[in-house]
């Protein structure tokens, strides 16, 4: 209307006008209707690519409006994750509260933060039909933490089987325990665990409990007094272990702790008694070598004590001769002689 205001002021101001004037202001208004045209080109485009997420939305009672599906083009989340999931929790009945339940806000703040929303929307159906309290932040928390939150709902309706120990972990398939008579068992159990979702944020994992299992288990072994304790009754070994509370502070509850295997090893008292029988005897040869040595020493040093005694006697007798001379020199030999006659 101001193009067509201007056109009238210009007719009317009489020949003298510039024709040029006329055709800036035709060229205004042609402008003019381009770019409305642009506009609600854009807007038809726009309404074309989202109308059908829009309607979907709509018509499953999912409360996604047609500015919400825009912007989340313009921040780059992927509208159809968002829709699916929010008409998958309208359609199952969870969160449906506007405020505090599963709100497209929170879901592509979800999705933005690096979650997976399918994931955690299957994880509050799957928890609400078992009866399960988990509600959007605490599933949203355990996803982004790393964990398989529709995995640890799964395992909390049906407790999953954990071998102890682990083959595919530890390249071990038996534990090895001794009783106190050294008589050594192998032992494979079966530990049945379901999660705990209260405490799947931070709570050790499946291998803390492998680990709490077989320390249990080779404990328990090595208080009896013998193993044929253990093969008459192996559910005593597995019930004093689930006494323990081994699942304290870890993501799962422990179930039951059974002995799948018991097979009898080697007697490792008697090899040790055996080693040991010949340590002593090793020592005590040593000790008679020692002890032979020592008289063969001694007894060398007697020959040798003999040897120096014989030559003093045999330098004594050779003074004899000389102290006879020297007698008879001195004439005491003869004077000796005399007095004993007389």
């Amino acid at each position: 209307m101001m193009i067509n205001a201007s056109l009238q002021t210009l007719t009317a101001c009489g020949p003298f006008v510039p024709m040029l004037a006329l055709e800036d202001a035709a060229l205004l208004k042609l402008a003019a209707i381009g770019i409305t045209a642009l506009l609600v080109l854009v807007i038809l485009v726009v309404i074309a690519k989202y109308f059908s997420l829009w309607l979907q939305a709509y018509m499953s009672n999912a409360r996604v409006s047609m500015v919400s599906l825009i912007g989340m083009g313009l921040r780059q989340v992927h509208a159809r994750t968002i829709v699916d999931g929010k008409i998958m929790a309208m359609q199952a009945g969870v969160g449906t509260d506007p405020h505090t339940g599963i709100t497209t806000k929170r879901l592509e703040a979800h999705y933005l933060a690096g979650g997976d929303v399918p994931r955690v929307i299957n994880a509050i159906v799957a928890a609400q039909r078992a009866d399960i309290d988990l509600d959007f932040d605490r599933a949203a928390a355990i996803d982004l933490a790393g964990r398989d939150v529709l995995d640890a709902v799964r395992t909390s309706v049906y407790p999953k089987v954990i071998d102890c120990p682990d083959p595919e972990k530890t390249g071990k398939t038996v534990l090895s325990a001794v009783a106190k008579n050294g008589v050594e068992l192998r032992i494979r159990a079966r530990v049945t665990v379901r999660t705990n979702l209260s405490q799947l944020i931070g709570g050790a994992t499946e291998e803390t409990i492998i680990a709490r299992v077989g320390e249990g288990i080779i404990t328990s072994i090595g208080s009896t007094a013998g193993h044929l304790e253990v093969m008459e009754n192996p559910e005593r070994i597995s019930k004093a272990v689930l006494a323990r509370g081994l699942d304290a502070h870890t993501a799962f509850e422990i179930v039951s702790i059974d002995i799948a295997d018991i097979d009898i090893g080697e007697n490792i008292g008697a090899r040790l008694q055996a080693d040991q029988a010949e340590a002593d005897t090793r020592k005590a040869q040593a000790l008679a070598e020692q002890r032979r040595a020592n008289a063969i020493a001694r007894e060398q040093e007697m020959k040798a004590d003999v040897a120096e005694n014989r030559a003093g006697v045999l330098l004594a007798q050779a003074e004899v001769p000389k102290a006879m001379a020297q007698a008879f020199r001195d004439g005491n030999l003869e004077a000796s002689g005399q007095n004993g006659t007389r």
